[in-house]
């Protein structure tokens, strides 16, 4: 058997796994967490959507002592700055790309469950990067904490700690990471004719300049970038739904029709927009996936709720702002149905509604694909290293890492990806899998700090949480002693 056949039967094994993972185990399994959570805390999504934006508007200020509100001694990353960590992740191929191969393969209804598992799994975001700020230990110079710790420290199973830190880093270091660098080779080729090989080593020398600085200059970076180029797309957005107005009424008619299998001549049936729409959602705004957690963990607050409350925030900024703009330029423009997919079809659909044949929707939607690609790849760098130190605190393996990460983005630009999308599936799958089982057996402690939050709110106070108001892990919560 030649090389060639070898990896197509490779490809072809890794896609049945996948497929099987992600269609049916994952999307149950993380359904059924989001309505769990839901449940528990009495709609936390819905109910406290006016206190996530006063928290991240409080978070940006500062006092008379010019330090960040909420920001101790001991850390370096403001409330706001997590918060744009997670976002630079969120942020990336998967709403630009992955909404526009949502409608390809799913058709227009895939738009309605993304709605819907943005706004369900907002409540295991909630859950988990609430119980990431419980758990968080004190790193060289920030917060460390995120699924592997309160594995570690909320269930006391290291085995399992050590077999998550090792899945979210390889998905998220290595083959998300090559996933957004071909993502950006591929618009810049089209658009600029840059060669590949430019590209993968600008790539790898920028990403290496960033990661060299550590957790601040990666949030400093984010929360720069991110907020500008979020705002600047949807704004475009904005224009050409605006142009396209009367036919809003229209495109809504067609994406609920379609998510019910109602008007199947559109798109996919509704298993197939179920699943693509979940999937993809997951995929860009990582709601129970175990990622965002990293970055919420690093945020200097005075109650974990405050935290778990602003990350919720940013699933609603990722799927309902940002892959909505994606959707509804493409569906605005009609040629959702003309045989494109990923990237191209969001550059052609920028296209049709600007016309004059100047590519302009080639030209945006590389520069926007660049920031949002990039910023992803250094906030899944972090990711990997936080999981990293978990495993061992070795500056050695750190340093090697780092250069490993470098490799990948550059590899990853200049190389074809089937294999790894299927490689990075079944990791995805599988890290997800993992912490839906840690938050659903922990969930209950991130219940009684939202009631110890809303108590003392109700009292007047800006809520401040003590490990004493669970002593039976007050041993565990060893930040919250002070």
């Amino acid at each position: 058997m030649d090389a060639t056949a070898l990896s197509l039967k490779l490809q072809s094994s890794i896609g049945s796994v996948s497929g099987v993972l992600t269609d049916y185990v994952m999307v149950s399994v993380l359904l059924i967490a989001a309505l769990f959570f839901t449940i528990v805390t009495r709609g936390v999504q819905f109910r406290m959507i006016g206190e996530m934006w006063r928290l991240l508007i409080h978070s940006g200020k500062r006092d008379n002592d010019t330090r960040k509100v909420d920001e101790p001694a001991h850390g370096t990353v403001s409330s706001f700055q997590a918060f744009a960590i997670s976002i630079a992740s969120r942020v990336g191929t998967g709403n630009l790309a992955g909404v526009a191969t949502a409608i390809a393969l799913g058709g227009p209804g895939a738009v309605f469950w993304m709605w819907v598992i943005a706004l369900l799994g907002a409540a295991s975001a909630f859950v988990e990067s609430t119980l990431a700020q419980l758990f968080k230990v004190k790193g060289d110079r920030s917060f460390l904490g995120g699924p592997a710790y309160y594995i570690m420290k909320g269930l006391h199973k290291r085995w399992w700690a050590v077999t998550f830190a090792v899945l979210i880093t390889l998905t998220f270091g290595f083959a998300f990471n090559t996933v957004q660098s071909n993502t950006i080779s591929d618009a810049l080729m089209t658009s600029f004719a840059i060669p590949r090989e430019v590209t993968a080593w600008a790539l790898a020398i920028l990403t290496l300049v960033i990661i060299f600085g550590g957790i601040r200059r990666v949030s400093r970076f984010s929360e720069v970038v991110v907020p500008v180029m979020a705002v600047a797309y949807i704004v475009m957005a904005l224009v050409i739904v605006c142009m396209n107005i009367s036919r809003f009424p229209e495109i809504m008619r067609l994406i609920v029709t379609n998510a019910f299998g109602f008007d199947e001549a559109m798109g996919g049936t509704v298993g197939a927009a179920m699943i693509m729409g979940i999937k993809r959602g997951l995929f860009s705004n990582e709601a129970g996936e175990g990622s965002t957690p990293n970055a919420a963990a690093t945020a200097s607050v005075t109650h974990p709720v405050k935290q778990g409350l602003i990350q919720t925030l940013g699933v609603y900024t990722d799927t309902l702002f940002v892959c909505t703009a994606t959707a509804f330029i493409i569906l605005c423009s009609g040629v959702f149905n003309d045989g494109h997919d990923g990237i191209i079809l969001t550059q052609k659909a920028i296209d049709a509604e600007f016309g004059g044949g100047h590519n302009i929707g080639s030209t945006l939607v590389s520069i926007a694909i660049f920031f949002f690609a990039f910023t992803s790849i250094v906030a899944n760098y972090y990711y990997g290293e936080t999981n990293i130190r978990f495993i061992r605190d070795s500056r050695l393996a750190v340093n090697i890492y780092r250069l490993a990460v470098a490799v990948t983005v550059y590899f990853g630009a200049i190389m074809s990806l089937d294999l790894v999308w299927g490689f990075a599936d079944i990791t995805m799958a599988l890290m997800t899998l993992c912490n839906l089982a840690a938050i659903l057996m922990l969930g209950k402690y991130a219940v009684i700090l939202l009631k110890d939050y809303t108590a003392q709110k109700r009292l007047g106070h800006d809520p401040v949480y003590h490990s004493s108001t669970i002593p039976e892990i007050a041993e565990e919560t060893e930040c919250w002693n002070d």
